[in-house]
């Protein structure tokens, strides 16, 4: 297959004030001046050959991998920056985060996804309109800033949730089946990936100088602080659902003690009517009370007042 025929997503140049799609097909990385932004689709089999091809080795690896985690390192001159996202498609679960692959040099931004993010699209429609960061710095501050709203908000979703769930708790209400379950699933797949990501984001703004104006690595690193933040309400969230997870086993186990006990205890109220009646039940020769007409009821009124004997015992006794 020839790279020369790969199409991206997204291919902009950024030239000073000025800013152009690039049109023709597949031009070298390297922006004579400015920087280039090209964007591919990894389940494009032709992005494999073009990023082996203008990439250096460890870079193209970095970005076709199947299987990614947020890290930032530089190498060679350049920057390997992997990212995570909320996932916002449709019919899927935010939790289920996308992954977003960039190799960053002074002149060129070159980034893979599998499934669309978001905060990258808005990025290619503001340029679509004419409207981009003017250098590769303020590119990736309003990247991660962009990531990280978008996380923040469904964070903050989550919150709400266990808020709710807190206070059906506590009126004595029931959970929906799996709903406990599910929102700690999507609470541990986030922080996986954000816990990470803020260790990822942290180092990008550590960078001074390079490709980042002082005003970039300002907004960098207040990124960085929100995504710390993010976190440390995820693992507060997390212990939340914990808490509420124990409360709800603990007034189960209660409830099966109670529902134990009661019927503990009207067993040993009926264990002794249980041995008269089955004492009088035997059909054997020499049963008295066999010829009596009064012998059944007789029998019912002693069963009867020894039932409401050992009722008040226990109630007296306070195990009722």
């Amino acid at each position: 297959m020839d790279s020369k025929s790969i199409k991206p997503i997204a291919a902009f140049a950024f030239e000073g004030n000025s800013l152009r799609p690039i049109e023709d097909d597949w031009p070298s990385i390297d922006a004579v001046q400015g920087y280039r932004w090209l964007h591919f689709a990894l389940d494009d089999p032709a992005t494999a050959i073009w990023v082996n091809e203008h990439l250096p080795d460890i870079a193209a690896r970095a970005l076709l991998q199947s299987e990614t985690r947020p890290r930032c390192e530089r190498l060679q001159g350049g920057l390997i920056l992997n990212l995570r996202g909320v996932n916002l498609n449709p019919q899927s679960d935010p939790e289920d985060m996308v992954s977003l692959r960039m190799w960053v040099t002074e002149s060129a931004i070159v980034s893979a996804r599998l499934r669309k993010v978001w905060a990258v699209d808005a990025i290619r429609e503001a340029a679509e309109d004419g409207i981009a960061p003017a250098t590769v710095g303020q590119f990736l501050a309003e990247l991660t800033n962009g990531l990280t709203n978008r996380i923040e908000a469904v964070s903050l979703a989550l919150e709400d949730e266990t808020d709710e769930m807190e206070e059906t708790t506590s009126e004595g209400s029931t959970l929906a089946p799996d709903q406990l379950a599910k929102l700690r699933r999507a609470v541990i797949k986030m922080r996986r990936f954000i816990n990470p990501q803020r260790d990822a984001i942290a180092n990008l703004a550590a960078i001074e100088g390079w490709i980042f104006a002082p005003d970039e690595l300002a907004q960098l690193r207040e990124t960085s602080n929100r995504t710390r933040r993010i976190v440390e309400e995820l693992d507060a969230t997390r212990d939340r659902l914990t808490t509420i997870h124990d409360h709800v086993d603990a007034n189960r186990a209660h409830a099966l003690s109670r529902n134990s006990y009661v019927l503990s205890v009207v067993a040993a109220i009926f264990l002794p009517l249980g041995f008269l009646t089955g004492l009088f039940g035997v059909n054997v020769a020499g049963m008295p009370g066999t010829s009596a007409p009064m012998a059944f009821w007789l029998l019912a009124g002693v069963s009867a007042l020894l039932g409401i004997a050992l009722f008040l015992i226990f109630k007296f006794a306070k195990w009722l």
